[in-house]
């Protein structure tokens, strides 16, 4: 019976860059170099900075979405209709996202993977544009029914307008997170 066997070639020992002495200021012989990640930047994915980002693109996008939830007619407008369902899809986004970013904290994992980075970075400019476009589109109605139509007497423009603010703010925070990682992915 042929049984192959690992072999073992030896390596020379590697160098030490600071003369044989190692960390600590004694000679043990330690080759440990302090390694230093240039690529954690606060606001990308699993650093604090990031669950901040996360954190604020949730609230606002969930805020955006109940006030104009609690009007009776933003059926009627299919820009608003287009305005809730985008803030659900950010709101989504931002939590499975802020989720993550808790784990890595908590397990002290760095996420700079580039299949990992690639998916917030897709993820990010989807519900980032897809936001904007809705908080656009409905910023327009709300001017065409205050400033034009003149008849928010008969509508709920507070509640439109304050929701097309927090779309906004969603997005704005949704763009560095994505800024960031395309970045990341660009500097490889």
């Amino acid at each position: 019976m042929n049984v192959s066997h690992a072999s073992v070639h030896p390596v020379e020992d590697l160098p030490t860059t600071d003369g044989g002495v190692g960390i600590g200021g004694g000679n043990n012989n330690n080759n440990e170099v302090p390694r230093v990640r240039m690529k954690d930047i606060q606001g990308m994915p699993g650093t604090a900075g990031g669950l901040a980002l996360r954190i604020c693109q949730f609230v606002s996008a969930v805020m955006g979405l109940c006030i104009m939830a609690t009007t009776s007619d933003f059926q009627s407008v299919t820009a608003f209709c287009y305005l809730v369902a985008a803030t659900g899809l950010q709101s989504v986004w931002s939590i499975s996202q802020a989720i993550i970013d808790i784990y890595a904290l908590l397990v002290r994992r760095s996420l700079q993977n580039y299949r990992v980075v690639s998916l917030f970075a897709i993820g990010d400019g989807i519900t980032s544009t897809l936001t904007f476009a809705a908080a656009c589109a409905s910023a327009g109605i709300t001017v065409l029914i205050d400033n034009d139509l003149n008849s928010c007497a008969h509508n709920h423009c507070l509640q439109f307008e304050t929701a097309t603010a927090m779309a906004f703010i969603s997005w704005f925070t949704t763009l560095p997170s994505f800024l960031l990682n395309f970045w990341s992915l660009a500097s490889r």
